[in-house]
């Protein structure tokens, strides 16, 4: 159920699973229902971003994924050795990984997004150009 909150097609229908699993899992289980409750306005954040850019905000496995070779290699090799060892480490590390990773989807949406620009349901809201952005990216 948990996965329907982080999976919905919106964030109604992402509220209502979250209600969902409130009513199932509230009588065994409190403390999660009340995680859940307390944090479902973070959790949905990702919602106020592009439609296209929503699977790379609600995982982060890309991160995960970088650090467990770091980790693993820290675990194999019993210790880097010194500070400077183990930070060359890591760079070599994460260099290699940059390889596999992919391009976030919607690339061209990121300027409005840090331009401030609106979305609702993933969707850019227009709005009129408020005096003094006449050049600058509008909402």
């Amino acid at each position: 159920m948990l996965t329907e909150v982080r999976d919905a097609e919106d964030r109604e229908h992402a509220r209502d699973a979250a209600k969902a699993f409130d009513a199932e899992f509230r009588p065994k289980w409190p403390k999660a229902a009340d995680k859940l409750a307390c944090d479902l306005k973070v959790l949905l954040a990702f919602y106020d971003f592009p439609a296209e850019h929503w699977l790379h905000l609600k995982t982060s496995n890309s991160i995960e994924s970088t650090f467990s070779t770091v980790w693993l290699r820290n675990k194999v090799t019993k210790g880097p050795g010194s500070r400077a060892a183990g930070l060359a480490m890591a760079l070599k590390l994460i260099e290699a990984a940059e390889d596999c990773w992919r391009y976030v989807n919607g690339a061209h949406l990121v300027a409005l997004v840090r331009a401030g620009a609106t979305f609702q349901k993933g969707v850019l809201v227009e709005s009129e150009v408020k005096e003094g952005q006449e050049g600058e990216v509008a909402a």
